[in-house]
């Protein structure tokens, strides 16, 4: 009995080669591995140390609206604002876009991880001789024949140095980036709405200051009138209490100018036309919520664009294995898998069979210094990435200072100008007084008004100074984001259970 040895099939020699290919690209990727660079961060920040003499209000970070911070300032009718934003503004529903178009990017950069697959199905017609003359008459010679084919073929880069993966690793950095972009986007946008909204309140509470100053200004023309009446008073008198009654007016209408502009802003903020647009006129808000300030090093974890620039020296670290990578030859299989034959009916048997394999590895041996300058280009990327970081990192302290010195100078100012306040209104009543009973002129009692009215205009200015320097500090702050809410490494690949577990490199 003869004994026959089967040789083993096309696809099991190419699985076996694929396994070992696989295994190989797993343990090897050139190029440096990612490790985060320090910022320069301070300690504590410098407006909360007990020499500046003043503390901000520090409420639980539990008690503190999660996201929503804007809830802080207790206002249903910004509440309904800031819920729009994210839904409705266009310039965030163009950064989305752009994510979801990062994340495609991942998706297509791991592609070239696995083999390609590729079917053909052919046919030709193919006639072989031709005409010969005689005696006899014409005779014909030859044959006309069909061919079919259909044939699989596959090739596959092996990523022995960890090319691909690097270049898997820049997509998904930059996917992150493209991530940490939308939440900065957003944050940024929530934040104009509300300084616009608390901008919008102060024009409005103005004009309510003015109209009210212009009920004492009507009350005081009343009485110049009757004393001009009754000889007690000069004409002049009386044109001077009407033109600061007309001065009122006209200052009041023209709040009306920067409350339509602040709404029309608030409109296109909300994704709304402004002509679809309009709120009801209210009150700024009186008092200002306290803000959770934690240590500087915090803000590495919590603000979008500190993230985004870290994310962005990962994704340079990376372009500089992928630029190493060059240096090393590339190798890749192939193999095709087929029958051709005529006729159609009987093409698969084992007679029509054809098949190759194949590998093939090819290294560059002079291109100029391209390679070299390819790594001395990504290693000037990372480095100018880092120094945008820290200057990132930098930036931020400065805004977050900026707005803790600006809520305690401004706390500070505005208990000083309520005393003024209290002090012009009484100078102004003791000066109308004694207008009436003829031991004052009338120019002393306009004085008196305008200087009341400059501190009361004042401090509503100081009030709305706070309010919007809180707004910024609570975006300085990062808004309650946290880098966590980034979309992990492993949620922007996609799992492929045709790679082996050592390849998923996190």
């Amino acid at each position: 009995m003869t004994r026959r040895f089967r040789i083993p099939s096309l696809c099991a020699r190419f699985g076996l080669m694929a396994f070992t290919a696989l295994a190989l690209s797993g343990c090897l990727m050139v190029g440096p591995n990612y490790k985060r660079p320090k910022a320069i961060v301070s300690a504590g920040f410098k407006e909360l140390q007990p020499a500046a003499g003043w503390t901000a209000a520090n409420p639980q970070m539990a008690s503190w609206p999660k996201g929503e911070w804007w809830r802080a300032y207790n206002d249903p009718i910004l509440n309904q604002l800031e819920a729009q934003v994210a839904l409705s503004n266009q310039n965030i529903k163009e950064y989305e876009a752009n994510y979801r178009k990062a994340r495609a990017a991942v998706t297509a950069a791991r592609a070239s991880l696995y083999p390609s697959l590729a079917g053909s199905v052919s046919f030709a017609r193919n006639s072989q001789g031709g005409t010969a003359s005689s005696t006899s008459g014409t005779q014909y010679s030859g044959s006309t024949r069909n061919t079919y084919a259909a044939q699989v073929s596959a090739d596959w880069d092996l990523d022995l140095w960890g090319k691909i993966r690097r270049q898997i690793q820049e997509q998904v950095a930059a996917a992150q980036i493209s991530a940490a972009d939308v939440a900065n986007a957003r944050l940024s946008y929530q934040s104009e709405l509300a300084q616009d909204y608390f901008s919008l309140r102060y024009e409005e509470s103005l004009k309510t200051l003015l109209e009210q100053s212009m009920g004492l200004y009507e009350h005081a023309l009343a009485i110049v009138r009757n004393q001009h009446f009754g000889g007690t008073a000069s004409g002049i008198d009386e044109y001077q209490a009407t033109n600061t009654l007309q001065e009122a007016q006209a200052n009041a209408t023209a709040t009306d100018v920067n409350r339509a502009e602040y709404e029309h802003a608030i409109a296109v903020l909300i994704g709304k036309a402004p002509a679809d647009f309009s709120l009801e006129r209210s009150k700024m808000p009186a008092t200002i919520p306290g803000v959770p300030v934690t240590l500087p090093a915090t803000l590495l974890q919590r603000r979008p664009d500190i993230a985004a620039a870290e994310r962005q020296m990962e994704e340079y670290n990376a372009e500089i294995g992928a630029a190493i990578a060059a240096f090393y030859p590339d190798v890749s299989l192939s193999a095709a898998y087929g029958y051709s034959g005529t006729p159609v009916q009987s093409l698969v048997q084992v007679a029509n069979r054809i098949w190759s394999l194949g590998a093939s590895a090819s290294e560059t041996l002079f291109e100029g210094g391209a390679r070299t300058a390819a790594v001395q280009e990504a290693n000037a990327d990372y480095d100018a990435a880092v120094a945008n970081y820290r200057q990132v990192v930098l930036a931020a302290l400065q805004d977050t200072e900026d707005q803790l010195s600006t809520l305690r100078i401004l706390q500070q100012q505005g208990d000083q100008q309520q005393a003024a306040v209290i002090s012009a209104l009484k100078a102004a009543e003791i000066a109308m007084n004694e207008y009436r009973f003829g031991t004052a002129i009338y120019t002393t009692v306009i004085t008196s008004q305008q200087t009341a009215l400059s501190d009361q205009e004042s401090a509503l200015q100081i009030q709305e100074n706070r309010l919007l320097a809180s707004v910024k500090l609570i975006a300085d702050l990062g808004g309650g984001w946290s880098a966590q809410a980034l979309p992990s490494k492993s949620s922007l690949q996609l799992d492929n259970p045709l790679v082996p577990a050592f390849l998923e490199r996190k």
